[in-house]
């Protein structure tokens, strides 16, 4: 599965340029020239990387993805700017930034950084509307983040990971905080209802998710 960049950048040379080179690398790109345009796009889909500019007319990149650590999105980001005070560096990383690139800068290096990135993480878990990233815990339906407990989110985890097997019970009382037969068919009730999942009781063996 192909990874997701959402590229925010105003210059459309240099989206232009950026968006062909990471496309001939494998990655599926989403150009936006507007915040307003990233912001719309993020909440319609899953995301694997934000790469903002943030020198920007309306709503600069750091206020934008302020805004979406705001709404729990915690897809990680790379920050793109000529802007190399301090204070702008800092904020950007106190905004939730993994990297910051300098401009100008050979678009190789924006490559090279989004490759050593990836190197080694896990794939974003789909299935049927749902989107689940390992990495940050968000998991999106329909393109929206959809809230998790503790309970339901350790569930999910250890379903995502275990497609078409089956899962004995005793690992699944595990992650409830007061484990009872009881307890884990309400958790997965729940975690059914809220998500969409097909769990399978297998008797006398544990629960297993059906490919969709």
């Amino acid at each position: 599965m192909s990874r997701r960049i959402l590229l925010l950048e105003d210059d459309k040379n240099l989206a232009d340029t950026l968006d062909e080179l990471l496309i001939s690398h494998g990655y599926e790109v989403i150009v936006c020239y507007s915040a307003q345009a990233a912001i719309d796009a993020s909440y319609a889909q899953v995301f694997d990387l934000y790469v903002l500019d943030i020198n920007l007319p309306e709503m600069s990149g750091i206020e934008l993805l302020e805004s979406l650590r705001h709404a729990d999105d915690k897809t990680p980001a790379i920050f793109i700017s000529a802007m190399v005070d301090l204070n702008t560096i800092s904020r950007g990383f106190e905004a939730g930034a993994q990297d910051y690139i300098k401009k100008p800068f050979f678009p190789e290096e924006l490559l090279i950084r989004i490759d050593a990135k990836f190197a080694g993480e896990k794939s974003i878990f789909t299935y049927a509307d749902l989107a689940f990233d390992p990495a940050s815990k968000v998991l999106k339906k329909g393109g929206s983040i959809l809230p998790m407990g503790e309970v339901q989110e350790r569930l999910f985890e250890l379903f995502s990971q275990n497609l078409g097997k089956v899962l004995d019970k005793e690992l699944l009382l595990s992650c409830l905080e007061q484990p009872s037969d009881a307890a884990l068919r309400v958790a997965l009730n729940k975690l059914k209802n809220t998500t969409g999942l097909k769990i399978k009781n297998i008797r006398s063996v544990g629960y297993l998710l059906e490919a969709f």
